[in-house]
């Protein structure tokens, strides 16, 4: 089986509402809400739902046990994951979503690492982080006298 999914930004997902279904005998085409962009981001979130990435090319190749999934981009940017194996619909969007989610993850971890390294440079100190159960992070900063 094969199953190819689009995954829009949701930005565009908004705007594209219809989000059609198509299918041949062969490969399941279906759209998914993504925030994915960042392709270093991706990878990490792939590889930290435990599939072994590879890159070909532009593309990324992502191998979980029984499952391959190809993700390329488009010319605007829009990445498209195909995948093969032991995989349907189902199992191909929550892939993607345990992925996206992943992913999101990354983006936090990003901005995190951003905001405390240019924090001095702004004439802050982080006094405090703290995680909350559903994993947001508060981080309370002092303004340091000149």
């Amino acid at each position: 089986m094969s199953v190819s999914l689009l995954l829009i930004p949701l930005a565009i997902a908004a705007a594209a509402a219809h989000a059609g279904l198509s299918k041949d005998k062969d490969t399941t085409v279906c759209q998914v809400q993504t925030r994915m962009r960042d392709a270093g981001l991706l990878t990490a979130a792939l590889s930290e739902s435990r599939a072994v990435v590879t890159r070909e090319g532009a593309d990324l190749v992502a191998d979980w046990a029984g499952v391959q999934a190809r993700f390329s981009r488009d010319e605007q940017q829009i990445w498209t994951a195909h995948f093969t194996g032991d995989v349907d619909e189902a199992r191909a969007v929550d892939i993607v979503r345990a992925v996206d989610a992943a992913y999101g993850r990354q983006v936090q971890r990003a901005v995190l690492a951003r905001l405390t390294e240019r924090a001095p440079a702004a004439g802050l100190r982080l006094e405090s982080r703290s995680v909350t159960p559903d994993q947001a992070v508060r981080l309370v900063f002092a303004v340091e006298r000149s």
